[in-house]
């Protein structure tokens, strides 16, 4: 089941922290760079980050999240995590595919760690264009990635009628 969240002083918003430092520990482990900003976030930080999340349930466990901003019809995508228990079982590809059916958008951002083939695997195959690898710090090269919306008019007059 896939749930959005708003409110992070909820039970929902201590179990998304959690989930965040389990998960991006693993992609600091990946990538060879520990200071990913999430892990450094306190849960203070963490509850006014002004995103929405849509988490994916298994039973009553917090499996895993997506988190975004929207402005303008442009979407950036904050935060894509899952829970290491839960690696490999199609909950990033879920929570990707919801975020794109139940938000209105022109445009999807996304950035992860250049060496974190899993996430540019699951960017690419979903349909996003890599743009750029970026030097985000000393040691820790990104890569961004976008999305537009393809929308289809159709000019035909038998099926406008």
């Amino acid at each position: 089941m896939i749930k959005r969240i708003r409110d992070l002083e909820s039970d929902y918003g201590h179990q998304l922290f959690k989930l965040q430092k389990e998960a991006y520990k693993v992609e600091a482990e990946m990538i060879g760079f520990a200071d990913i900003p999430p892990l450094l976030e306190t849960y203070e930080q963490f509850k006014h980050c002004h995103e929405t999340f849509l988490c994916y349930l298994k039973g009553d466990a917090l499996a895993g999240a997506i988190s975004y901003t929207k402005e303008n019809g442009q979407l950036l995508i904050c935060r894509m995590v899952v829970h290491p228990d839960y690696f490999r079982q199609g909950i990033a590809d879920a929570l990707l595919h919801a975020l794109q059916l139940h938000v209105d958008w022109e445009k999807i951002s996304v950035s992860t760690g250049k060496m974190n083939l899993p996430a540019r695997n699951l960017y690419e195959k979903n349909g996003f264009t890599h743009k750029e690898d970026v030097e985000a710090a000393p040691r820790l090269s990104i890569s961004i990635y976008e999305k537009q919306h393809s929308f289809y008019v159709c000019h035909d007059k038998k099926h406008n009628e």
